[in-house]
Protein backbone atom coordinates (compact mmCIF):
# COMPACT_ATOMS: atom_id res chain seq x y z
CA UNK A 1 0.00 0.00 0.00
CA UNK A 2 2.80 2.46 0.83
CA UNK A 3 4.75 1.80 -2.36
CA UNK A 4 2.08 3.21 -4.73
CA UNK A 5 1.77 6.35 -2.60
CA UNK A 6 5.54 6.78 -2.54
CA UNK A 7 5.73 6.18 -6.30
CA UNK A 8 3.02 8.78 -6.91
CA UNK A 9 4.80 11.29 -4.68
CA UNK A 10 8.10 10.77 -6.49
CA UNK A 11 6.34 11.18 -9.85
CA UNK A 12 4.67 14.44 -8.77
CA UNK A 13 7.90 15.85 -7.35
CA UNK A 14 9.98 14.89 -10.36
CA UNK A 15 7.39 16.38 -12.72
CA UNK A 16 7.34 19.61 -10.71
CA UNK A 17 11.13 19.72 -10.64
CA UNK A 18 11.34 19.16 -14.38
CA UNK A 19 8.81 21.92 -15.03
CA UNK A 20 10.79 24.31 -12.84
CA UNK A 21 13.91 23.70 -14.95
CA UNK A 22 12.52 25.50 -17.94
CA UNK A 23 13.68 25.52 -21.55
CA UNK A 24 16.45 28.03 -22.27
CA UNK A 25 15.65 28.43 -25.98
CA UNK A 26 11.98 29.04 -25.26
CA UNK A 27 12.95 31.42 -22.46
CA UNK A 28 15.09 33.43 -24.85
CA UNK A 29 12.08 33.76 -27.18
CA UNK A 30 9.76 34.83 -24.34
CA UNK A 31 12.42 37.29 -23.16
CA UNK A 32 12.00 39.25 -26.41
CA UNK A 33 9.02 40.88 -24.65
CA UNK A 34 11.44 42.14 -21.99
CA UNK A 35 13.99 43.66 -24.38
CA UNK A 36 12.01 46.88 -24.71
CA UNK A 37 13.11 47.71 -21.15
CA UNK A 38 16.12 45.46 -20.39
CA UNK A 39 19.48 44.56 -21.92
CA UNK A 40 21.27 41.30 -21.17
CA UNK A 41 24.71 41.86 -22.63
CA UNK A 42 27.58 41.80 -20.12
CA UNK A 43 28.33 45.43 -19.33
CA UNK A 44 25.22 46.48 -21.26
CA UNK A 45 23.51 49.74 -20.47
CA UNK A 46 20.46 50.18 -18.29
CA UNK A 47 17.27 51.15 -20.05
CA UNK A 48 13.86 51.71 -18.45
CA UNK A 49 14.84 48.65 -16.41
CA UNK A 50 18.32 47.57 -15.33
CA UNK A 51 20.68 45.38 -17.34
CA UNK A 52 19.94 41.77 -16.39
CA UNK A 53 23.26 40.07 -17.15
CA UNK A 54 24.11 37.86 -14.16
CA UNK A 55 20.86 38.67 -12.37
CA UNK A 56 20.00 35.07 -11.38
CA UNK A 57 21.36 34.51 -7.88
CA UNK A 58 22.43 38.14 -7.49
CA UNK A 59 21.41 40.60 -4.81
CA UNK A 60 18.60 42.85 -5.98
CA UNK A 61 19.23 46.54 -6.50
CA UNK A 62 22.91 46.16 -7.28
CA UNK A 63 23.00 47.47 -10.85
CA UNK A 64 25.32 50.44 -10.91
CA UNK A 65 23.86 53.52 -12.53
CA UNK A 66 20.24 52.40 -12.32
CA UNK A 67 17.83 54.51 -10.28
CA UNK A 68 15.69 52.19 -8.16
CA UNK A 69 12.41 53.28 -6.58
CA UNK A 70 12.08 53.79 -2.82
CA UNK A 71 9.86 50.71 -2.60
CA UNK A 72 12.47 48.66 -4.44
CA UNK A 73 15.25 49.98 -2.21
CA UNK A 74 13.20 48.91 0.83
CA UNK A 75 13.11 45.33 -0.52
CA UNK A 76 16.84 45.51 -1.12
CA UNK A 77 17.36 46.52 2.52
CA UNK A 78 15.46 43.33 3.49
CA UNK A 79 18.13 41.34 1.62
CA UNK A 80 16.24 40.47 -1.56
CA UNK A 81 18.15 38.04 -3.78
CA UNK A 82 16.98 37.00 -7.26
CA UNK A 83 16.60 33.25 -6.76
CA UNK A 84 14.01 30.98 -8.41
CA UNK A 85 11.33 31.79 -5.85
CA UNK A 86 11.71 35.57 -5.94
CA UNK A 87 12.04 35.65 -9.74
CA UNK A 88 8.83 33.61 -10.02
CA UNK A 89 6.93 36.02 -7.78
CA UNK A 90 8.40 39.09 -9.51
CA UNK A 91 7.68 37.89 -13.04
CA UNK A 92 4.17 36.75 -12.13
CA UNK A 93 3.02 40.03 -10.54
CA UNK A 94 5.73 42.67 -10.19
CA UNK A 95 3.36 45.30 -8.76
CA UNK A 96 2.22 42.89 -6.05
CA UNK A 97 5.79 41.85 -5.25
CA UNK A 98 7.10 45.42 -5.00
CA UNK A 99 4.52 48.17 -4.77
CA UNK A 100 4.96 51.11 -7.14
CA UNK A 101 7.43 49.17 -9.26
CA UNK A 102 8.18 50.51 -12.73
CA UNK A 103 7.82 47.03 -14.18
CA UNK A 104 4.42 46.39 -15.66
CA UNK A 105 4.98 43.26 -17.78
CA UNK A 106 3.54 40.11 -16.20
CA UNK A 107 4.28 36.57 -17.31
CA UNK A 108 1.03 34.85 -16.44
CA UNK A 109 1.99 31.38 -17.67
CA UNK A 110 4.08 29.27 -15.31
CA UNK A 111 5.97 27.70 -18.23
CA UNK A 112 6.90 31.15 -19.56
CA UNK A 113 8.30 32.14 -16.16
CA UNK A 114 10.19 28.84 -15.85
CA UNK A 115 11.64 29.30 -19.32
CA UNK A 116 12.68 32.93 -18.80
CA UNK A 117 14.32 32.06 -15.49
CA UNK A 118 16.21 29.20 -17.19
CA UNK A 119 17.39 31.71 -19.81
CA UNK A 120 18.42 34.30 -17.22
CA UNK A 121 20.50 31.65 -15.44
CA UNK A 122 22.63 31.23 -18.57
CA UNK A 123 23.63 34.89 -18.54
CA UNK A 124 26.84 34.74 -16.51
Amino acid sequence: MRLPILTALVLVLSTSFAAAQGDVAKGEKVFKKCKACHTVKEGGKNKVGPNLFGIAGAAAGAREGYKYSKAFKAKVEEGLVWDDETLQAWLKKPQAFIKKSKMSLKLKKQKDRDNVIAYLKTLK
